[in-house]
């Protein structure tokens, strides 16, 4: 297997990088979070610009038929710069409407930049088994009637259509009887309250009160939408692997140049032996970490999905123990700064801290692993 990226790729990511360090440094991003929206529409054309938003859609929506080893490099700038814009929420959503079919229309304007997505998936006391959906849908009208909430939605109150699961048929837990319905942010009877994350970005949770949806509405299929969702959250997953890895790598970089300046006892405290070594787990749990996300990432472009499950879990779950510890040892060799607003290392730590627990958190992914066929040994009957 070829590990090694293509000119392009690299080129892409570069760009990226380029104007992450000359149009969102970090004071820029403190005042992007500040703001009443949390977001930028000066940045969200620069990423437009650069392809970003084209990148993962299909050529005859106007996109560059990038997959998820692109979409990699591209996350790892992101996590390295702590962009806050509703980058990846619109990515998920493209994905949902590209494996439910149809809704083109939607996604040229996602190319183009005009259009931001967001995903709903999450709901009371369902924890990360999004298969557990009170969120229901029922005929009406020709369309659709939703009733039903949701809870801390990714840049829901940034977008223009939120794709949302409801239950068709089937009980609260079932994996038969999901649809996906996408749904417009303006719709008649939505409720969407917006606030701000621990980590700088938004969500909101949304109520929905007899909202009516015409039959296009529907991605995919009615009542098969759990293979949608699985592999959408798996994407998702994998995603915030690479973001976590660049967030990181970015992390053990600031940390090691304030050892090499911060002076005590007359010496930079990088000369102390026990910190050497703390540095030194650091960039093993670091190196690992970038393993398996890269691996994740190409198992995503592939159409096994019992290899992609495997690998993604895999991923999440080592990528969240070394963003734990990574994130804990940074802010620890920072000592006191480590935890201040103005220092970029705590920011790093809370966004790798919420990674952690999107889409599954190590607990989760540690336990979907165990129980994929084979595991033991045994293949499944």
């Amino acid at each position: 297997m070829d590990f090694n990226f293509k000119e392009e790729q690299l080129q892409l990511a570069d760009a990226l990088k380029r104007w992450i360090a000359r149009d969102y440094g970090f004071e820029a991003r403190r005042a992007i979070i500040r703001s009443g929206s949390g977001s930028s529409d000066a940045a969200w054309r620069q990423l437009a610009e650069l392809g970003l938003t084209a990148l993962p859609l299909p050529e005859a929506q106007g996109g560059f038929d990038g997959g998820a080893v692109d979409l990699y490099l591209v996350m790892q700038e992101v996590g390295r710069g702590l962009v806050v814009e509703p980058y990846l929420a619109t990515v998920l959503g493209t994905e949902c409407l590209k494996r439910g079919g149809g809704h083109a229309g939607l996604l040229e304007q996602v190319a183009a930049g005009d259009l931001k997505l967001a995903c709903a998936l999450g709901e009371r006391g369902a924890r990360h088994d999004l298969h557990d959906i009170a969120t229901c849908a029922v005929p009406a009208g020709g369309g659709w009637r939703l009733d039903g909430e949701k809870k801390v939605a990714l840049h829901a109150a940034q977008a223009g259509v939120i794709v949302v699961p409801a239950r068709t048929g089937g009980g609260r837990r079932d994996l038969d009887g999901i649809t996906v319905f996408a749904l417009p942010a303006d719709a008649p009877g939505l409720q969407i309250t917006g606030y701000r994350t621990l980590d700088g970005l938004r969500a909101a949770d949304l109520r929905l009160d007899g909202v009516q949806l015409d039959a296009g509405a529907v991605v995919g299929t009615v009542g098969a939408g759990w293979t949608i969702l699985e592999a959408v959250a798996d994407y998702g997953a994998g995603l915030l692997c690479a973001e976590a890895v660049g967030a990181m790598d970015a992390l053990f970089s600031a940390t090691l140049d304030y050892l090499k300046t911060r002076q005590q006892f007359g010496v930079p405290i990088g000369k102390f032996q026990a910190l050497q070594h703390r540095m030194a787990d650091m960039y093993i749990h670091l190196e690992q970490a970038r393993s398996l996300a890269l691996l994740a990432a190409v198992r995503l472009d592939g159409n096994d999905a019992a290899e992609r499950r495997r690998a993604v879990s895999a991923a999440k779950y080592r990528v969240g123990q070394a963003a734990r510890f990574v994130g804990q040892g940074a802010v620890q060799l920072h000592g006191g700064m480590g935890v201040t607003d103005e220092l970029p290392a705590a920011h790093y730590f809370k966004r790798l801290s919420t990674i952690e627990l999107s889409l599954g958190d190590s607990d989760h992914h540690l336990a979907r692993f165990i129980a994929q066929p084979g595991f033991d040994g045994k293949e499944a009957a």
